[in-house]
């Protein structure tokens, strides 16, 4: 090798590290663990493996021009040829290098197949000239790296591949995760269909693993945040295990000789490495904390060597981690647990020490080792190794049922989430109906709350009305404001007993009208309800001097006492001279001063009200945002959701979009946990988060076979463009099926829903006369 230059650093004990030039998107290790290759957009360098750290060894990046084929977005060294490598370029090239060329540029092979950035490549365990790639073009090929052009070309009709692994055990066998979520099995002797194909994640499944042990084990990791294991080797694939992460898995590699250990990377995020057993799949076994960015590659230093750990970042390290110096995240772990069910059940799990009965009497007095029994030879006890087992601790369960119809009971969401309206009415409509909903259901706090939204936000009845006429049709003063907001307290106080004695004192004074003499008055007028006068704060301001005093012991004969006498046929009123500079009046004057029912009707439609006629939406917005996030606090977020819905643009740019995509999320959780999966994709489709209404998008690709020969149908019509036949043919009226499709599992025969089971009611034989004997359930 060419460049002998020492770059490298050490942690402690046999954890190492070293800079690179760049950082790393990929890594892999030769055959006998002494090498390893980095490769990324600008690095692609060879260190070898020392006691003491890292040596470089080999810079593959020649040239004063680097073409684009030496930015990699994976790497694989061949494990039974030494020399050997292959990279998957960023422009869709796949590329062999042989490091055993005495020239300086190693790149042996160049081909340009695909038509966008190969994903992944991979070398086949046994067969030495067996190189395949995957792409994001959606198309998988197999290269002979004895010829020029690739031999297969295998094509998911999916999206984009992201991961292509080779069976260990099985010759002919291997598999490719796609974009949509989906994971196929092929046989690379027959290219034109996949042998197996199941929906393993809700999201891009980014890496695949086959157990290196175990034949038809399967390790899988996607965006969904988890690592599924698939049981392959049965006629229908089973998911045995599955691990709960916290970031979209990246990588995933099984450890060498731990049947149950697997160790996972994050594609953002997350900067660690777990590992992890799969039985165990809450909490992770061992963690590997030295990297500052996100994990880019991770790799076993060798096949046979489950303690040390390979891996490579976008902080520009390269890591070699001793399996003893992880940090176990179980001895940190809380060994209690508590936990509500769906329908209000309570567990809870402690230690049994803390919840353990009292010892028996045989056992008092006697202490217990951690080895064993001492009662029987020490040498029948072999002593575990403590880095590769988990903590050991028991614990109680205990569980504690609700009564049946207690009020812990889900009925009342259920009911809520089916009988709410959130569209397709207008807002004040939407708004009564819910409160009706909520009160139907014993919610009282809820049914408010709705009502205060629709008196909030809905128009008024009356948007404007005449400054000489206060009184409708009905002769009653309308009422504006009529509700008063506190802010903080987010409470409110209907003025129902004023708008009543208001009306009360307008009837009178209407009534009255006709009869009555008048006196005008060059000041302004003075109006008392009884005995008393409004407040200088309510509709307007007067001062009284002199007030006529009833005796104690004499009820007036009027409610509102008479300033004059009434006259059989009253003079029309004068019209009243106003003087804004002197808008009070004297003593004197208030004695002989009195109203005409004009006089009184003008005055109120001048005074100063107590809110705007017309308070704008931003008003309530505070008010409605804490009350938004106190039933979220409250883990009502059903409501939450509800409300955001309803008021749509009126409240939606109050709260911040990663709050509403917490909201949303939570509340589709729970309906999809309670199965009401229409309420669900409803919410859904209303939502204006970006992150949720894609939720309904992915995987709605349906990929159709022909019913008569079997192959995949690749244009878009409904007949086969390989047998010319019609793709799906109703076995009973048999024509084209264009509506909904019903098909037995059993014989795969089928037709329109309405004729099978016409049919079913009177033959218990398939309608296209196979002889299976169908069911319709």
């Amino acid at each position: 090798m060419e460049k002998m230059t020492r770059v490298s650093g050490t942690v402690s004990g046999c954890t190492m590290f070293c800079h690179l030039d760049a950082p790393a998107n990929a890594i892999s290790v030769c055959r006998d663990a002494t090498q390893v290759v980095v490769a990324g957009r600008n690095i692609f360098k060879i260190y070898g493996l020392e006691e003491d750290g890292f040596v470089e060894r080999l810079n593959l990046r020649v040239g004063r021009k680097p073409s684009l084929n030496f930015s990699c977005a994976d790497v694989m060294w061949h494990q039974m040829e030494e020399n050997l490598l292959a990279t998957a370029a960023t422009n869709g090239a796949v590329v062999t290098w042989n490091l055993a060329r005495p020239c300086r540029n190693k790149q042996e092979q160049l081909f340009t197949e695909h038509k966008r950035t190969v994903n992944k490549v991979c070398f086949h365990p046994t067969e030495v000239n067996m190189l395949l790639s995957g792409s994001q073009d959606g198309f998988m090929k197999c290269f002979d790296l004895r010829k020029k052009e690739s031999v297969s070309t295998f094509s998911g009709q999916s999206e984009s591949v992201r991961d292509v692994q080779f069976s260990i055990k099985d010759y002919f066998t291997f598999a490719a995760s796609f974009e949509n979520g989906n994971v196929q099995l092929w046989d690379i002797r027959r290219p034109d269909r996949y042998e197996r194909m199941f929906t393993a994640h809700t999201g891009p499944v980014f890496c695949c693993d086959w157990h290196p042990e175990d034949r038809g084990w399967l390790a899988t990791g996607g965006r969904d945040k988890m690592v599924k294991v698939w049981d392959m080797s049965t006629n229908r694939v089973k998911e045995i295990y599955c691990v709960q992460t916290i970031a979209s898995v990246a990588r995933v590699k099984w450890r060498p000789e731990r049947r149950y250990h697997l160790a996972t990377c994050s594609m953002m995020v997350d900067h660690n490495i777990y590992v992890w057993d799969v039985r165990r799949p809450f909490i992770p076994f061992a963690t590997f904390e030295e990297h500052k960015d996100v994990t880019t590659g991770i790799v076993w230093r060798h096949q046979h060597d489950p303690y040390f750990l390979l891996s490579g970042s976008k902080d520009s390290t390269l890591y070699q981690h001793m399996f003893k110096d992880a940090s176990r995240p179980v001895d940190r772990a809380n060994p209690e647990g508590l936990c509500f069910g769906l329908f209000g059940d309570l567990a809870f799990a402690a230690k049994e020490s803390l919840m353990s009965a009292p010892q028996s009497v045989g056992d008092v007095g006697r202490k217990t080792y951690p080895g064993g029994d001492r009662r029987y030879p020490i040498f029948f006890f072999k002593k575990p190794d403590v880095t590769e087992q988990f903590a050991q601790v028991s614990s109680a369960l205990s569980v504690f049922e609700s009564e049946a119809g207690s009020s812990v009971g889900m009925d009342w969401f259920i009911n809520t989430a089916q009988s709410y309206l959130l569209s397709g009415k207008p807002f004040a409509e939407l708004c009564e109906h819910n409160a009706q909903v909520a009160k139907r259901l014993n919610r009282p706090q809820e049914s408010t709350t709705w009502t205060m939204l629709r008196i909030m936000f809905s128009e008024p009845a009356n948007p404007s009305l005449s400054s000489n006429h206060n009184l409708n049709k009905s002769g009653n003063l309308p009422l504006v404001n009529s509700v008063a907001f506190d802010h903080k307290t987010f409470t409110f106080t209907l003025f129902l007993a004023a708008r009543k004695s208001l009306q009360t004192v307008y009837e009178d004074v209407f009534l009255c009208a006709e009869n009555e003499e008048t006196e005008g008055s060059e000041g302004q007028a003075e109006y008392l309800f009884g005995d008393a006068e409004l407040d200088d704060d309510d509709l307007y301001s007067m001062e009284h001097d002199n007030q006529a005093e009833e005796p104690e012991y004499l009820l007036p004969q009027e409610a509102f006492p008479l300033r004059h006498e009434i006259m059989d046929h009253p003079s029309a009123p004068e019209p009243v001279q106003e003087k804004p500079e002197s808008p009070h009046v004297s003593g004197s004057e208030a004695e002989s001063t009195c109203l005409t029912p004009m006089e009184s009707f003008s005055l109120i439609s001048v005074s100063q009200l107590l809110f705007s006629p017309h308070l704008p939406p931003k008003f309530f917005c505070p008010i409605v945002k804490e009350m938004l996030c106190y039933y979220a606090e409250q883990g009502d977020v059903q409501m939450a959701v509800s409300v955001l819905i309803v008021l749509g643009d009126r409240i939606r740019k109050e709260i911040d979009e990663l709050t509403q995509e917490h909201w949303y999320m939570s509340y589709i959780d729970l309906l999809q946990r309670f199965e009401l999966w229409n309420v669900s994709n409803e919410v859904i489709k209303l939502s204006t988060c970006g992150a949720i209404m894609c939720l309904n998008q992915t995987s709605t690709t349906l990929h159709i076979n022909c019913s008569n020969c079997k192959r995949p149908m690749s244009n878009k019509g409904w007949i086969c463009d390989r047998c010319h036949q019609c793709a799906s043919v109703c076995a009973v009226c048999h024509h084209v099926v264009k509506g909904l499709f019903v098909w037995c599992q059993g014989c795969s025969h089928g037709g329109h829903l309405e004729h099978v089971m016409e049919w079913l009611k009177q033959s218990k034989h398939c309608p296209a006369g196979c002889g299976h004997l169908c069911e319709y359930t």
